[in-house]
Order: C-alpha cells, then structure tokens, then sequence
C-alpha cells in the first residue's frame, strides 16, 4: 500500500534548509515511492517562515516553493476542524490530511501534534519513523 503523507511546515522548512530526515521524507515523495500532500494554507505558512527565519526575498521563497510543488499534490481543506485545542493553527495540518485522505502526519511538533498519535486513523509520526514506515515492508498477501 502506498503511504499518503502530509508533511507539516516544519517538515518542509527543514527540507530546504538541511539534508537530515525531512529532506529525505520530501524526496520520497518527489521519487513517488510514497504520496505527499500539502495545501495551501500549509505553503502560506511556510513561506511566511522562510522569509522570516532564513531572511528569504520574495524570489527565494517563491523558488523554494516551486522546487517542492512537483513533489507534492495540493488539496483544498473541506472542512474547519477544532482537533487541536492547544494550538488551532495546527487545524491545518489535520484538515489537509483528512480532505487528502492521508496515512500519515509527518511533523516534528513535540508539543501539539506528535502527542495526539493519531487522529481519525491517520498515523501522526516524526519524519525518522515515517521514513521507517516505507523502509519496513508490509504484511504480504497470502
């Protein structure tokens, strides 16, 4: 079964800065060996957080963004959900996930996100154990 992952901003902000586990996540996708989503709240986020942590111009983040776009498929969130009380800009996160019919939240938010495990049977994991989720083969068919 091919896993269908939203990466957090987090996620993907650490994939254009660094080479650690995000970025490998990111070019899973991008290899298609599993599916990425995003939305378009998500990229405002980021891009709004590559201009203000790494200084980005407007012509940087736009490029950023257009370097990762073929790796991920957009959906549009459906449905307001109030899944994460202690932090409602992570509604977003979930929402994107639900309306694209994800496995799998990939994030490195120890304090909102990870805590939940899942929600509504997507899987809610670090980008290491997610990159051990498509390393470990699955059940095999009698």
């Amino acid at each position: 079964m091919l896993l269908v992952a939203v990466f957090d901003t987090n996620v993907l902000f650490s994939a254009i800065g660094w080479r650690g586990a995000p970025y490998q996540c990111v070019e899973l996708a991008r290899s298609g060996q599993v599916t990425g989503l995003t939305c378009r709240e998500i990229l405002d986020e980021l891009a709004v957080i590559l201009a203000r942590k790494l200084r980005f111009s407007d012509e940087q983040v736009a490029d950023s963004l257009t370097d990762l776009l073929p790796a991920l498929g957009v959906v549009e969130i459906t449905e307001n959900l109030r899944a994460v009380a202690a932090d409602p800009a992570d509604d977003k996160v979930i929402e994107c996930a639900v309306a694209g019919q994800a496995t799998h939240i990939v994030t490195g938010d120890r304090r909102h996100l990870l805590p939940m495990i899942t929600y509504a049977g997507i899987e809610i994991v670090r980008p290491a154990e997610f990159m051990m989720r498509v390393s470990t083969p699955g059940p095999t068919a009698p």
